[in-house]
């Protein structure tokens, strides 16, 4: 049930929202150079890599001045990509990822290997469902970019404190996960970005 209830929200979702789309890629392309999507290696479902679709926010080859983007004006950020950013545009190219069987729409956020390689064997456990575009950890660090950008060492910070916290809550979900909890989460993700 959960993934057809993936394929047919994901399908209609592309459909509905393909004329935001097409203004997004208008604003991208008119804002800075590079191409529209930013697709990285994500970690996903049975440890196994894949390419997560995003809207770009930041200037072409950023991910070589790091992985974690400190704050809502992180220097690498394009103007557009503020915007963007803050209202989670830049997610909904994953509904590709959830159309492809990739990803699902509630699930662990997929994190990129570096990071993964770091697991211990009972954080892997969350590598046992299809990844998600949202979670109840998500939810609760919808500020994690504000939490790093406040510490001397974001790096060790997003290691040390935010990643394990964020893993003990996903795999809460996992042990418990349903269609009717991704329901919720999936309007608890809505009210939050409307709210904030």
């Amino acid at each position: 049930m959960k993934r057809a209830f993936d394929i047919l929200a994901s399908g209609l979702g592309l459909i509905a929202l393909s004329p935001l789309f097409a203004v997004l890629v208008i604003w991208i392309k008119a804002d800075s150079n590079g191409p529209v999507f930013y697709r990285q290696v994500r970690v996903g479902r049975g440890n196994r890599d894949f390419r997560l679709f995003k809207f770009r926010s930041m200037r072409p080859d950023s991910d070589k001045l790091g992985l974690i983007t400190v704050g809502g004006h992180d220097p690498r950020v394009t103007r557009s990509g503020y915007y963007i950013r803050k209202y989670k545009l830049d997610e909904f190219p994953q509904l590709i990822n959830v159309f492809k069987g990739d990803m699902s729409l509630v699930g662990p956020r997929p994190e990129v290997r570096k990071y993964v390689d770091m697991y211990t064997p009972e954080q892997m456990r969350v590598l046992s469902v299809r990844p998600g575009i949202t979670s109840l950890a998500s939810i609760r660090y919808r500020n994690e970019n504000n939490i790093l950008a406040a510490s001397d060492n974001p790096d060790k910070t997003y290691i040390e404190q935010v990643m394990p916290d964020k893993l003990a809550i996903d795999l809460e979900y996992v042990g418990k996960a349903s269609l009717w909890t991704d329901i919720k989460l999936i309007f608890s993700t809505f009210r939050e970005i409307i709210v904030h």
